[in-house]
């Protein structure tokens, strides 16, 4: 089966000569589609830098970065931004949600900048909010929701079409404790549900238990893998 993500020797680095930072080492990974993986390390050790290359919003200094055996440095910025809108979605801790756009009005936006027509993408659009949680007053503004149901809007506005990948980066980060269990167990649903597969980063270890492996940076390497599957560990298990 294809790897629906994969680092073959990935370096990223910013800056140049005696300035450079190197935020990757030769990064080799996959993942697989419906899999969730969480991504664990300490701050500044290239998880959020991984994301961004999978999503094509940078590109590495060297090795590939490829999403369903695609090379993401092959294709066109307009190629590069259509597949940000068809097949991979974010979740941030920001939640990057459009105040001045109802709750279902942020979810259509993707559909309609894809050329839907607006019945149709609000038809989609309210499913994708009812399969998050969200049934009453979706026609409401961003700031009219509380912080956890502001973050279930914008995982609806990433599944509302058929996305292959959802890249989370510290989706809880804002959150209580309440809601940021909420939000990890509806992440955690999406491979089982929908076949998505989902990348999570995360400092914590009782949410990376939610997933089917973890995958330990360090100072811009991979220091080792968790298959968390089995047999399933504690928290301290996963704890770096």
């Amino acid at each position: 089966m294809t790897p629906i993500l994969e680092f073959d020797d990935v370096v990223k680095s910013f800056g140049k000569g005696p300035t450079e930072v190197r935020a990757l080492k030769g990064v080799s990974c996959s993942i697989a589609p419906g899999e969730f993986a969480a991504i664990m390390g300490p701050s500044g050790c290239g998880k959020s830098t991984l994301l961004h290359l999978a999503g094509a919003l940078e590109e590495p200094r060297a090795g590939r970065v490829s999403l369903d055996g695609k090379d993401l440095q092959g294709l066109s910025a307009a190629e590069q931004a259509e597949l940000r809108r068809r097949d991979v979605g974010y979740v941030f801790q920001r939640l990057n949600l459009i105040p001045a756009l109802t709750a279902v009005e942020n979810v259509m936006l993707p559909l309609e900048l894809d050329g839907i027509r607006t019945r149709r993408a609000r038809q989609q659009a309210t499913e994708a909010l009812h399969r998050v949680g969200l049934e009453e007053q979706i026609d409401r503004y961003p700031d009219d929701f509380s912080g956890g149901q502001q973050q279930r809007i914008a995982i609806a506005r990433t599944i509302v079409s058929t996305r292959r990948l959802l890249l989370a980066d510290e989706p809880t980060g804002s959150l209580d404790t309440l809601n940021s269990d909420d939000v990890i167990s509806l992440l955690a649903s999406l491979p089982r549900e929908h076949g998505t597969a989902v990348v999570l980063v995360t400092h914590e270890p009782r949410f990376a238990s939610w997933a089917d492996r973890v995958i330990f940076l360090r100072d811009g390497r991979i220091v080792d893998e968790t298959d968390v599957r089995s047999p399933s560990p504690t928290a301290a298990e996963v704890t770096l």
